[in-house]
């Protein structure tokens, strides 16, 4: 036997409310505290069903938070995780899209996205700028960038401290003793490869230490094998350096596979330092120094952030946040000289 779907009737006739009362609180509208309770237990009792789609059409609201990244990653993966953990107390639901680091279909997931009717609109663009999103974008919706701002683009942004955090990690190795420093860093077109490569050459002129360009290396963010690759390349260097800062998560893997197919101690023979693997810290022997970003704290912050923006509050639009990364010293370095 089919079971009739319960109706708003239903839900005024179980609970004594007028029908406009229902429909108000169905609607996201507030009703009074005792009317709240008495509707939420005939909708659990009745197994009664939201029109998430004519509620939309109704209140040009879809619940629903758009979420633009370029690879799904343990970065990425975290940050969304946390974002819906807030989200969802609120009941806001997230839809996730990945442009695989291409230029093209970071467009076409954006205009997907936007086609969806999503409410809000979080993006880490690698080649979006401002006249990409207007072309886009025609309903004022609020639209955060996360770990990279959009170039010439006013929006609320959330940022790490990637500049300094790598000067940090570099002043610690040349506090060591170190002065043969090397850098496997992320594409020069990603704003945050850029800084961490600014810190390190920072740190550089600062203590009045040459730079190398021979110790400085470009790789792929998300490309384990790309961090193998080049750290293969600074341990077959015929002056290789003593120390190497590794920028990103997946080229620290890679690095250390390197280290070990070539057999080099650490850190008796090279020191390093490491980003965003807390996990891998606790297996590697030595544990490994590492660069670690708040990835809850991005998440986190940026779900409060749009739940704000939401509200139409704008007081501080366009806000722009930059969160602290750490540098977490282990035993992967020693101290020479």
């Amino acid at each position: 036997m089919v079971k009739i779907p319960a109706t708003i009737k239903d839900i005024a006739r179980y609970t004594g409310l007028s029908i406009a009362t229902i429909s108000k609180y169905l609607n996201g509208g507030n009703v009074l505290e005792k009317n709240r309770i008495l509707i939420e237990e005939a909708i659990k009792a009745l197994d009664f069903e939201v029109n998430e789609i004519a509620r939309g059409l109704r209140t040009n609201k879809t619940m629903t938070i758009g979420v633009l990244i370029p690879v799904f990653e343990v970065f990425f993966n975290t940050i969304v995780s946390s974002l819906e953990n807030v989200l969802l107390e609120t009941g806001y639901s997230v839809v996730v899209c990945d442009y695989r680091d291409d230029k093209k279909l970071e467009k076409e997931r954006l205009d997907f996205l936007y086609k969806k009717r999503v409410d809000a609109l979080v993006v880490v663009p690698t080649y979006l700028k401002g006249s990409d999103i207007k072309k886009i974008i025609k309903r004022d919706i609020p639209i955060v960038a996360v770990d990279r701002p959009i170039e010439d683009f006013e929006c609320d942004t959330i940022l790490v401290n990637n500049f300094e955090v790598s000067y940090q990690a570099v002043e610690k190795l040349i506090l060591m003793g170190h002065k043969k420093i090397g850098i496997i860093c992320g594409p020069q077109n990603i704003y945050t490869a850029q800084e961490r490569l600014n810190g390190y050459v920072q740190a550089h002129t600062n203590f009045n230490i040459p730079l190398n360009e021979e110790y400085i290396k470009f790789g792929e963010f998300h490309n384990m094998e790309s961090g193998y690759k080049k750290m293969i390349e600074l341990l077959e260097i015929q002056n290789p350096p003593s120390a190497v800062f590794v920028t990103n998560y997946e080229m620290t893997l890679g690095a250390i596979i390197a280290i070990n197919e070539k057999d080099i101690k650490v850190p008796d023979e090279l020191s390093v330092i490491g980003f965003d693997n807390l996990e891998m810290a606790r297996i590697v022997k030595p544990s490994l120094s590492l660069v670690v970003q708040p990835m809850e704290e991005i998440g986190e912050s940026v779900a409060r952030l749009l739940l704000k923006r939401l509200k139409g509050d704008k007081s501080d639009f366009p806000l722009q946040k930059k969160l602290n990364a750490q540098v977490l010293i282990k035993n992967s370095i020693k101290k020479i000289g």
